[in-house]
Formats: structure tokens, sequence, C-alpha cells
């Protein structure tokens, strides 16, 4: 039997925890949030229970648990910040491909060549860069694998700035880029 799911709770520009108990976590960094969209669940002496996006909730998800299946949470416990959509075009978000469209005239960062994109060196570890990090050239952004061989996609380049803050992740974890595809928005910091 699917139990009704319950709604999250708004405030501040988080979503936050209706009830005391697990969350089990749902959404990544990066991934879009609109009215009604799945957030994982929250277990309760036992029980779980979908938990979802309330109306008047969108934007881009920051600061989610990386690395966690579920997280001890208090009622009113913030669960993740949004981050509006102003900087990301929404309507290209496709869940199946993990792609997103930078906004109109930003800024961004592309796979210097096609493969499965990594924001973490390692399952268990905290990725490279969060949305709102400044960086500079050099710092490591995230990984290409190819052919089982990791390769590091740094930050810099023509027409970008020498110091500069993440706006938005354009692709998923573990998604699959082509050459020249936008992988990361910025702005100047």
């Amino acid at each position: 039997m699917t139990r009704p799911a319950v709604v999250a709770l708004w405030a501040d520009g988080a979503l936050r925890s209706p009830a005391v108990g697990w969350w089990r976590v749902g959404v990544r960094d990066g991934a879009v949030v609109v009215p009604g969209a799945p957030l994982g669940a929250i277990e309760t002496l036992g029980v779980v229970t979908p938990l979802v996006a309330p109306d008047g909730a969108a934007g881009m998800v920051a600061g989610a648990p990386g690395g966690v299946a579920r997280v001890a949470v208090g009622y009113g416990d913030a669960l993740v910040r949004l981050v509006p959509l102003d900087g990301v075009a929404a309507a290209d978000d496709d869940p199946a491909g993990g792609h997103r469209a930078p906004a109109e005239g930003a800024m961004v960062v592309r796979a210097p060549t096609s493969g499965r994109l990594y924001r973490k060196p390692g399952p268990d570890r905290p990725p490279f860069v969060e949305v709102g990090s400044v960086v500079e050239p050099g710092a490591t952004l995230c990984l290409l694998e190819v052919m089982k061989t990791f390769h590091r996609v740094a930050y810099g380049g023509d027409g970008l700035p020498a110091r500069a803050r993440v706006v938005a992740f354009l692709v998923d974890d573990e998604a699959d880029v082509d050459a020249g595809d936008p992988i990361v928005q910025v702005e100047p910091a």
C-alpha cells in the first residue's frame, strides 16, 4: 500500500522537515524543484512516507547532503536550500539526461571532451566545488571519465573572469556529456 505524500515546509528559501524522523534523501545539488516534486521520504517510527515540495517552492537545490542515504531531522529543520531559477532555464531540464540549459548570455565552462561527469573525487567524498563557491584558474570543478581514465576539468579559459562564483551545475553528477557541452555556469566574483 502506497502512503499519501506529505508536503515539506517552505520558509526562508529552504525546504524544511514537516516531522521528526529520518529524511531519506531524494534530491541532489543542482536538481530543479517545482511544487509537487519528490524530495525523498520521511521515516518516523518505522513508517516511510513520500515527501514532496509544497506550492510556492521552486528553484535549484543547493546544499543537499552528499554521500548519505538518510539524515536525522527535527520538525522544521532545513533539508535543502533552493536557489532561484532566474539563473537557469528550467524548461530544458531533462531528468533522463541530467542536462539543463544556461541562462541566455551566461558565462559557462564547457566540457573539454566527451565522457561521464563526476562532481566528487570519490563516492563518499564531498564535491570539488558547490553552488556559491568562488573559483580561480586551475581550481578543479569536476572529473570526466573517458574509457576508465579520469581527467580533471579545471576552471579557466578565454572569456572567463580571473575569479568567478559558481552559479549552477548544468549537468547532474554521473551524467554523460559531449565535448563542448556547458557544464558549469559562473559569474564574476
